[in-house]
């Protein structure tokens, strides 16, 4: 292995050891000051972003400590035919539903040594600097290599956007001239049969509610075995109750509910999640729909009609792409976004 290239992947993989003391409150750390600073960057996420709780934080932290290992990291690269892209520059794009989701896009560019230009969402500005600055103190390569953008994007080889719908026609007309990734909104879908052991429905409620839904990997949709008892779900559900008590979150299932009234639409809710028969895919927060079918070949056609609509699919049957329950908020390394390969593409750029 290129011995820069080596260098790089040791700075990266001490990142993962600082996540993995902060979140396990190590007593003896390696990196005892940038702790230190870690705590206090993340209590200026946490008082910012009132969707960034210490839960949802520490989730993001723990997920990127699992996989920034040198053994993970040197795997993964082993796939590629990696090369030096100091000459280029790729402009990135973040999103802020939920703590670091920019985060992977960059690891792939500083890991190809290229330049990057960076705008960070207004939502989530605090945790990505900070991850620069720690690298730069790790390897002195990485020093000057990552610019952050307020204003317009220019002088730039690749981008790489992450937005809604609606951002996503921005991106479309400001960035078509360019190698790119554009990326707009997706949802994930849980397909049940019925059989799922209490353990699965326990790790499924995971799915749904870690970063209060936020997430395209988020589950928003069920697909049940017509005749399926609700009650299934809102008793494994019940370890979330306390979810309730988030005043973003609530404020979200209050004005759900009423307007689900108001418009005398049938639902069930328990509280702290509404269930509602619904054909989207995308559910509000404080919402999951779901939908009966009596075949799995129907399931199997919504999923083929709908692949540039959903990130992930989580059930127990193996022949439809999924996932297993309870894995949705921990990706790996090469679980790309929209299944587009982001090392491949800034290869070739």
């Amino acid at each position: 292995m290129n011995s820069n290239l080596n260098k790089r992947l040791k700075a990266f993989s001490d990142l993962g050891k600082l996540f993995s003391e902060n979140i396990n409150k190590t007593e003896k750390k390696e990196f005892h000051e940038w702790n230190l600073v870690l705590n206090q960057t993340l209590a200026k996420a946490k008082e910012f972003n009132t969707w960034f709780t210490e839960n949802n934080l520490n989730l993001s932290l723990k997920n990127w400590a699992l996989n920034l290992t040198y053994e993970k990291l040197s795997n993964w690269v082993s796939n590629y035919d990696i090369e030096n892209k100091e000459s280029k520059t790729v402009a990135i794009i973040m999103a802020g539903n939920i703590p670091m989701v920019g985060f992977h896009d960059l690891l792939c560019s500083l890991l190809l040594n290229l330049k990057c230009k960076i705008k960070l969402s207004s939502d989530d500005k605090f945790l990505i600097p900070f991850v620069v600055k720690f690298l730069e103190s790790r390897n002195k390569s990485f020093k000057e290599k990552v610019v952050f953008e307020n204003n317009q994007l220019k002088n730039f080889d690749a981008v790489i956007a992450t937005g809604s719908n609606n951002s996503f026609k921005y991106f479309d007309y400001y960035f078509s001239k360019y190698p790119n990734i554009l990326r707009k909104t997706r949802h994930s879908i849980a397909v049940l049969n019925g059989y799922e052991s209490n353990t699965d429905l326990l790790n499924l409620s995971n799915d749904i509610f870690d970063y209060f839904g936020l997430g395209c990997r988020s589950v928003s949709k069920l697909f049940l075995p017509k005749g399926y008892d609700l009650d299934l779900l809102f008793d494994a559900f019940y370890t979330k109750k306390e979810i309730i008590n988030h005043n973003s979150y609530v404020n979200n299932f209050d004005y759900n509910k009423a307007v689900f009234l108001m418009s005398n639409e049938k639902f069930r809710e328990n509280g702290f999640i509404i269930l509602k028969e619904e054909k989207k895919l995308g559910s509000p927060i404080g919402c999951l729909y779901y939908e009966y079918y009596e075949e799995m070949k129907e399931v199997e056609k919504m999923i083929s009609n709908n692949k540039d609509n959903l990130q992930c699919v989580l059930s127990n049957y193996k022949d439809i792409g999924s996932i297993p329950f309870g894995s949705s908020q921990c990706p790996t390394l090469n679980d790309y976004a929209d299944n587009v390969d982001t090392v491949n593409f800034l290869l070739k750029i």
